[in-house]
């Protein structure tokens, strides 16, 4: 077995989620286990070639979203084929526009939402190559 990392979100309304995702970013839903009363304990999403997983929150053990928490320190990049259209589509379906798609410095097109639970989403596709050196360089001219 390959080492991976998944992102595992919890959120204030799972079920609602995972249909914004399917929405916004054409997610897979590749499991789900419900408590009789419908709270997602445990659920998976594929988006391209990555998995997430996430639950509902579980305040009683401390599990609990961004929304709950006001705000989080941790964002999640989403690399697609046309980020014009995925952030649009993220919008329509009720994500927030936090910073509009643009070319970036480090070679991506790139815009910021936030998802209707909080999470924030940096979507981008890839522009050029550009080395780290080249990177660093124009990093620094920003400055200038």
């Amino acid at each position: 077995m390959k080492t991976q990392v998944f992102p595992y979100l919890h959120i204030n309304g799972a079920a609602r989620a995972i249909d914004f995702y399917r929405e916004a970013f054409g997610a897979a839903e590749t499991l789900r286990l419900s408590e009789p009363g419908g709270r997602i304990g445990h659920a998976e999403i594929q988006i391209g070639e990555s998995r997430i997983m996430l639950a509902d929150e579980y305040p009683e053990h401390a599990i609990v979203g961004p929304a709950t928490l006001g705000g989080s320190s941790v964002s999640l990049n989403l690399f697609v084929d046309d980020v014009d259209a995925v952030v649009a589509r993220a919008v329509d379906a009720g994500a927030k526009l936090l910073r509009p798609v643009a070319d970036q410095f480090y070679g991506e097109r790139n815009g910021k939402i936030e998802d209707p639970f909080g999470h924030v989403w940096h979507v981008s596709t890839l522009r050029e190559e550009v080395s780290a050196e080249e990177m660093q360089r124009r990093f620094t001219a920003m400055f200038e």
